[in-house]
This record gives structure tokens, C-alpha cells and sequence, in this order.
């Protein structure tokens, strides 16, 4: 975007797409099924991922999400224009993949949550695994750990934030994202020393 005439083209594209997206978006609220689906293809793919952090596999992410866009096409008519569409999108999906988790989970508080303080991964060794590998074993957490974790982590909600939306106490949500990073820290330790030991054992 080095010069005024590329510049240009960017901007025009962007107020195409927003355009586009805008009309989509209207027609949804009339019920038309060809901007549903419009609207599906464009934003699948990046809520599908959104919800494979929040489930324990593909069968139950694909659920949520098709669950997270019915709601989207129910609710669309109380989109103001104003902000991202995506976020709104987005806040959606993960509300839904709460509620599917928040009746049926049983949390447990610990009062001394210092001896899981520390028990996080090391960004250099996170980086010795891709973003598909890093959620297979987020994935595998018990479900009350993974729902915390990702709320704080991901979503960047506070402890407070997090006790108000899912019914717990800011410290129950403290331990129970003490053990996520305490679990986590083992499960990503020992899939690349295996990982490791199964490039020798091939070289």
C-alpha cells in the first residue's frame, strides 16, 4: 500500500464489502434464505474455530455453530449498524457455546490456588506446535477448565466478568483457570516430547 492509486483501491474495496455485507444483512432480516446462507459461508469458517475451542471435539463444535447461527438469524434485527458485525457475531457463538455448558458443569473453588501459580507454558514452547495442535489439547480439558480458559484467555474477560456471565465466584473462576494453565502446561510438555521423540526415531 505503498502508493495513493493502491491506497484508493483498498478503501474502495473495503466500502464495497461493507456494502455488500450491509445488504446481506438486510435481507436476513427479511427472512430471505439466499443472504442466510451468504452470510453462513462468509463467517463459518472463523466461528467454526471459535467454537472448536469451546468444545471437546469437531461433532460438538459443528453443533454450537449451527446452533450459534440460528440464534444470529433470530436475533439479527437487533443489530444496530454500529460496531463490527463480526464481534456481535462472535459474542453470540460464544454465548451460545456457554449456555450448552454452564447448567451441566459442576465448579470446584480452590482456596490456595499459589501452587498452580507459575504453571504456564513458555510462548518459545508454545511455538513448537501449530494453532490446529494447541486446540486438540485445549480440547481435552475438562470442560469447566476449557470454558474458563478460554473466557480469560481468549475472549480477554475479566475474573469478575467471568463469575457474573457463567453463575461462579471470581476466585472459583481464579483456580479453575489456575488448574486449566497447570493441565495445560503438561499436556503441551509431553505432546512435544513425544513429537520430538518421534522425528529421531524417523530421521
Amino acid at each position: 500500500m505503498n502508493s495513493p492509486i493502491t491506497f484508493f483501491k483498498y478503501c474502495t474495496r473495503n466500502v464495497v464489502l461493507e456494502k455488500e455485507l450491509e445488504d446481506i444483512i438486510r435481507n436476513c432480516r427479511k427472512g430471505k434464505r439466499g443472504a442466510q446462507s451468504a452470510l453462513y459461508k462468509m463467517l463459518a469458517p472463523k466461528m467454526f474455530a471459535v467454537c472448536l475451542r469451546y468444545s471437546r471435539d469437531r461433532g460438538e463444535a459443528e453443533d454450537n455453530l449451527q446452533d450459534g447461527f440460528i440464534k444470529v438469524f433470530l436475533k439479527i434485527s437487533d443489530y444496530s449498524f454500529k460496531g463490527s458485525f463480526e464481534g456481535w457475531v462472535r459474542k453470540i457463538i460464544v454465548n451460545v457455546c456457554i449456555e450448552k455448558y454452564r447448567k451441566k458443569i459442576i465448579f470446584q473453588s480452590v482456596e490456595d490456588i499459589g501452587i498452580f501459580e507459575d504453571k504456564w507454558v513458555e510462548e518459545e514452547v508454545v511455538e513448537k506446535i501449530s494453532e490446529g495442535e494447541l486446540i486438540s489439547i485445549i480440547q481435552d480439558l475438562p470442560p469447566q477448565y476449557r470454558l474458563v480458559f478460554n473466557l480469560y484467555v481468549i475472549e480477554g474477560l475479566s475474573h469478575k466478568e467471568i463469575a457474573e456471565k457463567i453463575g461462579i465466584s471470581e476466585g472459583t473462576s481464579k483456580s479453575n483457570l489456575a488448574r486449566a494453565r497447570m493441565i495445560l502446561k503438561g499436556k503441551v510438555e509431553t505432546y512435544i516430547r513425544k513429537k520430538e521423540e518421534r522425528t529421531q526415531f524417523t530421521a
